[in-house]
């Protein structure tokens, strides 16, 4: 397919988020919006006008099945990622993007990376901050040497394991030039968002060696470190990495700030999560690896699913009680495993 051609797209799930990566599809002259699909009829048919009117079904099998896009994205809740990552797979789609987490275990994980890597399908995963101009600018610092060796990358977030945790570990990762992990410790405590639709402990932290060795700290939940500069929860996110000569972090609501070998004093800058400005360069990246298989996305499936094994080893670590070596293989679910392993 010549550089200027669309590539047709279905969405699947209309909520807040589903209608942010159809708006940027829409806005983005590559792509065509050639089908919607939400259980709910209403929000279906409002989004319909919104986006020009093309097929609609509430059944995203049949519309799929229909349609055959070239893109496949699915912006629903997590317990159904292997269900419509085997709908995309068998539609024909060349690229499916979708939401983190990628999966709600180790083994759903495993699974829904053995189906697209055998149907050869590229995916992109929502890690859409790393376009956030601040995050950019810290990268930009640690990369140019400014803060000496780096030696620690570490990310906290008041927000629970399945909304947030995700989201650190592939920062810090990117931070730290996307080295493998060799092996995590972690602890957790408290079941009560283990009832929620991302299920997760109420707080988990977690030490990761990685093979470059630096080391890296995570924390997310109700025990993390508080964000105070920031006002609202999803934001309080801090990312950051240390080395020999300073320091340089985000933080997702309140910009960037950081010490350098040569700025005599901290130095920062503005920023703030923003999704009309991350979300047109994270769909604009689809469209250049579906042209050049080279130009491999940021936010690549393969990436996430580094990033969701840590934080799987660092719930395993904390039933086990040990040290756990990456990469994981199966196991016990978990998030059931936690359930029984942490006291009520």
């Amino acid at each position: 397919m010549s550089a200027g051609q669309k590539y047709s797209v279905v969405v699947v799930g209309l909520g807040k988020r589903g209608m942010h990566h159809a708006q940027a599809f829409q806005d983005n002259d590559r792509f065509e919006i050639a089908g919607l699909c939400d259980i709910d009829p209403t929000r279906l048919e409002a989004a319909a006008k919104q986006f020009g009117q093309p097929k609609t079904s509430t059944d995203a099998a049949s519309l799929l099945k229909s349609v055959r896009p070239d893109v496949f994205c699915f912006c629903t809740l997590p317990q159904l990622r292997l269900e419509l990552i085997r709908l995309g797979v068998d539609s024909g789609a060349r690229l499916i993007a979708f939401e983190k987490p990628i999966a709600l275990s180790m083994n759903e994980g495993l699974q829904v990376m053995d189906a697209v890597r055998q149907a050869h399908v590229k995916t992109v995963v929502s890690h859409q901050h790393r376009y956030g101009d601040h995050y950019k600018k810290v990268k930009e610092i640690i990369a140019s040497g400014a803060i000496g060796r780096v030696h620690t990358v570490y990310g906290t977030a008041s927000g629970w394991m399945m909304h947030m945790a995700t989201h650190l570990i592939d920062y810090m990762r990117w931070f730290n030039d996307n080295a493998d992990a060799e092996w995590v410790v972690g602890q957790a405590s408290g079941k009560e968002k283990l009832k929620d639709n991302h299920p997760s402990p109420d707080y988990i932290a977690g030490l990761i060696q990685f093979a470059n060795g630096v080391r890296g700290i995570v924390e997310s939940g109700d025990g993390a470190p508080d964000v105070p500069e920031v006002d609202y929860w999803w934001r309080r996110c801090r990312i950051g990495a240390q080395g020999t000569e300073g320091f340089a972090e985000v933080l997702t609501g309140g910009g960037w700030r950081a010490i350098t070998k040569d700025s005599k004093g901290v130095i920062s800058g503005p920023g703030c999560m923003d999704y009309a400005h991350d979300m047109p360069p994270y769909v604009a990246g689809i469209a250049d690896w579906l042209d050049d298989p080279e130009k491999i996305h940021p936010c690549n499936g393969e990436s996430a699913f580094k990033g969701f094994e840590i934080m799987m080893a660092m719930c395993r670590s904390a039933v086990e009680r040990g040290k756990i070596k990456i990469p994981l293989g199966p196991g016990d679910p978990e998030l059931e495993a936690l359930a029984k392993a942490l006291p009520d």
